[in-house]
């Protein structure tokens, strides 16, 4: 919702002047008193009296727009009053889950299952926050344990089961039985 507010104080001020913080932070203040159906008039009032062509108010009026249709979620003074200060940061957790979300599975022709998104969500998460790297670590870590002890667990590497495994597969059996004769220890 603040973005919204930014973008409209822009179309009266620059980026830059303390005017435009002036002018967001009334209709803030507003809000979070539970007075956003209110807001919405005035900054269509705002942006018809110096005349403002439609690409020129496009912001003022998408605000006004998005208060209007959201009065009944944005509720701050009930929410600051019962203690919660949540609802606060509803516009940086939907931008996340927009970003992390929409923007990764809603690609065109992709398909995800629910187990395939439950995969992929996690690592992208941890990507995005810079946490990748000293997950990745972990990780290796944690990979590491259970494929040593299974490997070394009775004492003789997996690597002959393996090689076994191998020549049984290349070789045709009656070559194998007879090259096995010729060594001590079978594999």
């Amino acid at each position: 919702m603040i973005e919204y507010l930014w973008k409209a104080a822009f179309v009266f001020y620059s980026q830059t002047s303390t005017q435009a913080e002036a002018w967001e932070s009334k209709p803030l203040q507003l809000i979070l008193e539970g007075k956003s159906s209110s807001v919405a008039p005035g900054m269509h009032r705002s942006a018809t009296l110096p005349k403002l062509t439609p690409q020129e108010r496009k912001p003022v009026d998408t605000c006004a727009r998005y208060l209007l249709n959201n009065a009944k979620y944005l509720k701050y003074d009930d929410y600051l009053k019962a203690g919660s200060p949540s609802p606060i940061v509803t516009g940086v957790i939907e931008g996340a889950c927009r970003h992390l979300i929409k923007d990764r599975m809603d690609i065109t022709g992709a398909r995800w299952t629910m187990r395939g998104a439950e995969a992929v969500l996690p690592l992208g998460s941890l990507y995005i926050s810079g946490d990748w790297d000293e997950y990745w670590q972990f990780h290796l870590q944690q990979e590491h344990k259970p494929n040593q002890l299974a490997l070394y667990s009775s004492g003789i590497p997996l690597i002959k089961q393996v090689l076994k495994a191998k020549l049984v597969v290349l070789l045709p059996l009656h070559l194998f039985q007879y090259l096995s004769k010729f060594h001590s220890q079978s594999y």
